[in-house]
């Protein structure tokens, strides 16, 4: 086989792959709003109320993105919670990794620090990755991670459970099993977490509002496409 048809199959090779994936990405990733209906968002990454304190690349649209298969698994939740009057909210789900990168470089700079107090108090902007509250490959970027908590289904002014911690807040605080927060908050946190582990999802050590479904679909694939 000569150098160019070998040069020829590479590049057909490189465009069915990619086509593949495409046909992946549309047939299998769902719009959470759409596909429950009933679901809260609060997706924080798209406007400036997040620990880097301005809209995170990659988040053209308020929308929550999902894998099919996690968004199957996270309405069986909704529809669960539902029956005791309660649902979910959703703070961030897919994740590209252009968002990731935006991370890195604020990280980066030690004197942006005007979320400090409200997100990472006790720690800073390198050691959230040292600690394991962020990485440089995300499981939100494989497109089956998951923050959510739980919220009163019929309120009016949507009232969360309370948790201990506000979301996002890197800190012992926030870590399921800690014991500097109230029983009742516990018991929530318990809740949550007993609910998405129930239906497939397996939850963050560090974090009481992430999960990722168990079998995810795509668990070696870093997805970098916005959401738009």
């Amino acid at each position: 086989m000569c150098r160019r048809t070998i040069y020829l199959s590479m590049i057909i090779g490189y465009i069915v792959s990619n086509n593949i994936m495409a046909k992946d990405i549309s047939n299998n990733f769902v719009d959470l709003k759409i596909f429950i209906p009933t679901i809260n968002l609060d997706i924080r990454y798209f406007t400036s109320n997040n620990f880097v304190g301005e809209r995170i690349d990659g988040y053209k649209s308020p929308k929550a993105l999902l894998s099919l298969q996690a968004a199957k698994a996270l309405r069986n939740v909704q529809l669960e919670l539902a029956t005791f009057g309660l649902g979910l909210k959703v703070y961030d789900s897919y994740r590209p990794q252009q968002a990731v990168d935006h991370f890195i470089r604020w990280a980066k700079n030690p004197n942006d620090i005007k979320m400090k107090s409200r997100f990472y108090p006790e720690i800073n902007q390198v050691s959230l990755f040292k600690e394991g509250y962020l990485f440089d490959k995300s499981s939100h970027s494989r497109g089956s991670a998951v923050d959510v908590s739980i919220v009163y289904l019929h309120s009016t002014n949507l009232v969360e459970l309370d948790m201990g911690t506000n979301w996002d807040f890197f800190s012992p605080d926030s870590w399921p099993q800690s014991s500097t927060v109230t029983p009742q908050q516990r018991a929530n946190r318990m809740l949550l977490n007993q609910v998405m582990s129930k239906h497939g999802f397996t939850s963050h050590k560090k974090e009481w509002w992430h999960f990722t479904l168990r079998n995810e679909p795509y668990p070696d694939h870093y997805f970098d496409f916005q959401i738009q």
